[in-house]
């Protein structure tokens, strides 16, 4: 979710700009027919939508203005959506407010059944929206597939929520008094990155279709086909007009953001991306004081003592660091090894990344999809040039490959020194960067030398241990003896710069105001 801030394109998605490739798309004949979907080899063409979604209607931009999406995979071109701007965004806020007036008195019953349908559509068009994420994306089938089923169960998760938004009565000193505490839905802003088209999309519609809130979302222009599709589903399902808008942008997204923030109608803003972009929205914010919930940068250390099962942790790494080629929000970012199970977890490390198969998402083959653009790559390679600088040295990868699209070699690095870049920034990236350390206490100082604070992983088989450094990382998720945690269920979030609030399970919350009511005269 993280790359490095740009006022450009996605300054407000987290991510770096697309037009700034430095290879020319190319359209290919056969993509000629992306308008009607025929070309992406879906089932049902008509989830691919080609125009923004304002007030239950799908609607260009005012001026004409389009942005090209491409595949990451091969730089052909999958489409174009329209280049919205201030103007279609404010038509989006106060179609979202008006539609607020009927979707905010629905009953939570009610809301619960229509995300059911919206759930169930979404499991019925699993294969078209795995393979939508996959060629807007670049991750691989498989992997879009586990992206599609996270996302599904965040729209199941919060429907069930919806029936539990408890209030509560506390008992009064007087006599005369009854102390009673609702919770009321707000309107809200969303703005999403690209590296969970679909899944970003859902842990924050979810809650908010959950309480009672109508929304605006700002896609990624990077894969933007993903939110719209989702949008075609929920008003297949039975989403009143309104209460869902999509506004794409790309050039505009400064003026956007900006209307999102400060538009007094909107009452909440939920974000997820770069910390220098969360800080510059959350000033926007303040200018309402409006609700704010953040998921911005990390820097997850990854810990593997002495005591651990190394094979264990060598397969907990791989599913950490490289789900997504590295381009996870959560994923391993610091390896720490201990000394005396260095040597075997770098060897067995590298083995199994050597058996990894990149390539285009849909081959069957394929386990590891490309970047999403070359900025994605340029970093990398300023990361691993960087340690290699340094005495890093280079187990595997630790290059560009030679083909079209936007492809890194899975990289893994030993020797690598503590003051090398990649300990210090979000590589968001296909490179494991091992850095040895000694002590418990050396290695907790390590991993809390950092800003942010989303996600730490260890392995360790020593339970006074476990529970030490679990509540000794300064971070807001633990994975202790693995390397996957995300899940609809769990509360998720970081501290420090990584931002605040929590999505997931405790997510609803952030998309209702509670209110204290006294009842006199009793």
């Amino acid at each position: 979710m993280r790359a490095p801030p740009s006022l450009r394109v996605a300054s407000l998605s987290g991510s770096l700009s697309s037009v700034a490739k430095s290879r020319t798309p190319r359209l290919l004949l056969f993509r000629m027919a992306s308008t009607t979907g025929s070309s992406w080899g879906l089932k049902d063409s008509s989830l691919i939508k080609n125009q923004g979604f304002i007030g239950g209607q799908w609607v260009d931009a005012k001026d004409g203005g389009k942005i090209t999406v491409t595949n990451p995979a091969n730089d052909e071109v999958l489409g174009t959506v329209p280049e919205m701007g201030l103007e279609e965004t404010k038509e989006a806020i106060e179609a979202a407010a008006e539609a607020f007036k009927s979707w905010s008195k629905t009953t939570a019953k009610q809301r619960h059944d229509i995300m059911m349908k919206f759930y169930a559509l979404m499991q019925e068009n699993t294969e078209d929206l795995a393979r939508i994420i996959t060629l807007e994306n670049g991750k691989g089938l498989v992997e879009a597939k586990g992206e599609h089923a996270y996302s599904s169960s965040f729209i199941e998760w919060f429907a069930e929520e919806a029936v539990r938004t408890y209030g509560e009565v506390i008992p009064s000193p007087f006599p005369q008094i009854r102390n009673v505490v609702v919770k009321q839905p707000i309107g809200a802003s969303i703005l999403t990155p690209w590296n969970f088209p679909s899944a970003m999309i859902t842990r924050k519609l979810g809650a908010a279709l959950a309480a009672g809130c109508t929304t605006v979302i700002k896609p990624p222009p990077e894969t933007p086909f993903s939110a719209l599709a989702l949008a075609e589903l929920a008003s297949r399902a039975g989403v009143p007009p309104g209460v869902i808008n999509l506004v794409p942008t790309q050039k505009n997204v400064s003026d956007v953001g900006r209307e999102m923030c400060e538009n007094k109608i909107v009452k909440k803003v939920s974000f997820t991306g770069s910390t220098p972009v969360a800080k510059m929205l959350y000033g926007m914010a303040a200018s309402t004081l409006k609700k704010v919930s953040i998921e911005a940068g990390g820097n997850a250390p990854f810990i593997v003592f002495a005591d651990a099962d190394v094979d264990a942790a060598v397969e907990g790494a791989i599913a950490c660091k490289f789900r997504g080629s590295g381009q996870t929000c959560v994923c391993a970012n610091r390896i720490y090894v201990q000394s005396s199970a260095y040597a075997d977890f770098a060897s067995k490390l590298a083995d199994r990344v050597a058996q990894f198969k990149v390539g285009d998402g849909l081959e069957e083959k394929t386990t590891h999809g490309p970047l999403i653009h070359d900025k994605a790559i340029e970093k990398v390679t300023r990361h691993v040039d960087d340690a290699i600088s340094r005495g890093a040295q280079v187990l595997i990868g630790g290059k560009r490959l030679e083909r079209p699209g936007h492809f890194y070699a899975p990289t893994v690095l030993s020797d690598v020194p503590p003051d090398a870049l990649i300990n210090d920034e979000e590589t968001f990236g296909p490179v494991a960067a091992i850095v040895k350390f000694e002590t418990e206490e050396e290695v907790l100082k390590m991993a809390n030398n950092t800003d942010v604070g989303l996600a730490g992983y260890f392995y360790s088989r020593d339970v006074g241990r476990v529970w030490r450094v679990a509540e000794a990382l300064e971070v807001g998720m633990v994975g202790t003896n693995t390397g996957l945690i995300s899940q609809a269920v769990i509360p998720f979030g970081g501290v420090k710069e990584s931002g605040l609030g929590r999505e997931g399970s405790h997510g609803i919350d952030e998309y209702m105001n509670t209110k204290f009511i006294a009842f006199g005269g009793l």
